[in-house]
């Protein structure tokens, strides 16, 4: 009978455990709790020096087993030759659940494992629960975020990917005597239709900055102008913060994709968020909602926004700004 929860585990190319894993690992926890206290592991494919480098961060993030596939080609990652070094390795493990980060590598690579296993995925999940069935729910949005789907999956594995930030990894360390098993796979005669030439680092820093921003500051459709956004810019320079956008505000040409907060942009996590002109459709705040404190201002008072927020200012940000600048 399959069992555990099976958290993929990505190597960035700087060779950093990628932090959506300290994230899954943090609700795997929690689903583990539901399920009889089930198995929490870990599935890393890596070069055969780099194993030991990671043995503690994993000790003290729950795990209680880690399986690692090792092969001096996992130095760059090549979704074919990791997927087909995946498919091997979960056939072997036959967790009950795999949950993986909804990353460009992890939305590369999970399609192709849970293709080749003949499992459902849910994809970009919001949240993960286990029903009184025990089985995993994973709720996602759906008609362009107008609606929450709870989607169950009919086998096995039960496969969800998760966006980074959407989750929180625990604040304390929870530590195990996490066990290390090595498994055989077979990839003597596999040849890679891939070929890396060169690997450049995207360096830009609004976005950087957005994804480890403690405050950010963000506008929509109700700060109309550049003049609006240069308001906000203000405000986040003064409060040692970065600037982000609704997708409504980047097709008005007002900010970049790349600052693009929501479904179709960046999840993220900030202490403070400060909404500026936004109206708080479910699009724009299942991307935000997991913010600590929620700053809204806007002129409608009916605007949703103003249910999920902390903090809320009826009025015109174009008038509320210069106060609050004028305050800091």
């Amino acid at each position: 009978m399959s069992k555990g929860i099976l958290i993929y585990s990505e190597i960035s190319a700087d060779e950093y455990i990628h932090t959506v894993v300290f994230e899954l690992s943090s609700k795997a926890l929690e689903l583990s709790a539901k399920l009889d206290n089930t198995p929490v592991m870990a599935l890393l494919i890596i070069r055969p020096d780099l194993i030991n480098s990671y043995k503690e961060a994993f000790r003290n993030c729950g795990f209680d087993k880690v399986f690692y596939v090792v092969d001096e080609r996992f130095g760059v990652y090549k979704n074919d030759l990791f997927a087909e070094a995946a498919i091997q390795a979960v056939r072997q493990i036959d967790p009950e659940i795999m949950l993986i980060g909804a990353t460009c590598q992890g939305r590369d690579l999970t399609p192709r494992i849970s293709t080749a296993l003949g499992t459902g995925l849910t994809a970009d999940c919001t949240a993960l629960d286990i029903n009184e069935k025990g089985q995993l729910a994973a709720t996602r949005p759906t008609f362009g975020g107008q609606l929450m789907a709870t989607i169950l999956c009919k086998k096995y594995p039960q496969m969800a990917t998760v966006r980074p930030k959407v989750f929180k990894p625990t604040v304390e360390n929870v530590t195990k005597d996490t066990a290390f098993i090595k498994l055989s796979v077979d990839l003597a005669g596999f040849e890679s239709k891939i070929e890396v030439l060169d690997y450049t680092k995207k360096a830009v820093a609004e976005i950087n900055t957005l994804d480890s921003a403690d405050i950010i500051v963000a506008g929509g459709k109700g700060m109309k102008n550049e003049e609006g956004f240069a308001l906000l810019k203000k405000l986040a320079d003064k409060l040692g913060g970065t600037v982000a956008a609704s997708r409504v505000a980047v097709e008005m040409g007002l900010a970049s994709k790349d600052v693009q907060v929501g479904q179709t942009g960046k999840t993220v996590s900030p202490k403070l968020y400060i909404a500026c002109g936004i109206s708080g459709a479910l699009q724009h705040t299942i991307g935000m909602n997991s913010a600590t404190k929620i700053i809204a201002i806007n002129t409608d008072k009916n605007a949703p926004i103003f249910d999920i927020c902390d903090y809320g200012m009826v009025g015109d940000a174009f008038e509320i700004i210069p106060q609050l600048l004028s305050k800091l």
